[in-house]
């Protein structure tokens, strides 16, 4: 496992763009491990895959759209806001010849991702509709638990999360190597949840929500999200070779996330906090 800041290398790897979750946020406080909302970028050989839509995505967009139009996929997790609002801001999309496909397994059979980003993007919440899009972008419902290929050899597979209207997690395994991508679900203090067991098992590298501690969770239980103690245990269990901790809570500065990673490096020797631009390559 190789750590980096700046772009990455090799057959396949995650550059995070955005590590907040709930609220985006700004100040000397969060200079060190970043304010923006949830966004990934994999790369598994020349195929682009982006996971959420959240501010950090506005970045990375104006750093794809630069070198001219763009072939990629982007997944979603779900569609809350924090997830979805830096969507009409992801620069590839106004570039005519730009293929983008968007995928979403939360949402069928009541309502459908193209929908859902509509009602984002229309009056009184924003001023222009979905059809200002000049790379006129495909859109994929499908039901998390599904195993999707988006290209030969790259497989994608999905599972449902615990988490208020739905939520989707994946894994991506391309040549022998494996990425999870699990946020924004909340797990059972009494076990460990089986179907992340499932997808994570033996993954190189997963980044897990850890929005709280054990402590903070007892306050929040029922909004849907989980704790980085809880990934601990899951990674355990699970065989994960390198732990990411990632959607950090607003009220999170830097200096409490340099305990949480302090205390985590203790619990877990390797266990990373998710930082924008972070580059990891299994």
């Amino acid at each position: 496992m190789s750590q980096a800041v700046g772009a990455s290398t090799g057959d396949l790897s995650v550059r995070f763009w955005g590590v907040r979750g709930s609220l985006s946020c700004s100040g000397p406080e969060y200079v060190r491990y970043g304010g923006n909302t949830s966004c990934l970028e994999v790369r598994a050989g020349d195929h682009v895959l982006v996971f959420d839509a959240g501010t950090g995505i506005r970045q990375l967009g104006r750093a794809l759209a630069a070198k001219g139009p763009v072939d990629a996929d982007l997944f979603f997790t779900h569609t809350h806001i924090d997830h979805i609002v830096g969507m009409p801001f992801f620069a590839p999309l106004y570039m005519p010849g730009s293929k983008i496909r968007v995928w979403a397994g939360h949402l069928k059979p009541d309502r459908t991702l193209k929908e859902s980003l509509a009602t984002l993007m229309a009056e009184p919440l924003f001023p222009v509709p979905l059809e200002i899009f000049s790379a006129s972008p495909d859109y994929h419902d499908f039901i998390a638990g599904e195993t999707l290929e988006p290209y030969p050899g790259l497989k994608v597979q999905t599972c449902p999360l615990n988490h208020p209207n739905g939520a989707t997690g994946y894994r991506v395994d391309w040549k022998g190597k494996s990425i999870c991508y699990v946020t924004d679900c909340e797990h059972d203090p009494k076990q460990l949840d089986p179907v992340v067991l499932a997808l994570i098992e033996d993954a190189d590298v997963v980044v897990y929500d850890s929005t709280y501690t054990d402590e903070e969770y007892t306050k929040f239980k029922g909004w849907g999200h989980s704790t980085w103690q809880e990934a601990v245990r899951l990674a355990e269990k699970a065989r994960v070779k390198t732990l990411v901790l990632f959607h950090h809570d607003p009220s999170h500065d830097d200096i409490f996330m340099d305990n949480i990673a302090a205390e985590a490096e203790k619990a877990r020797p390797g266990t990373l906090v998710a930082k924008e631009g972070m580059v990891l390559t299994p």
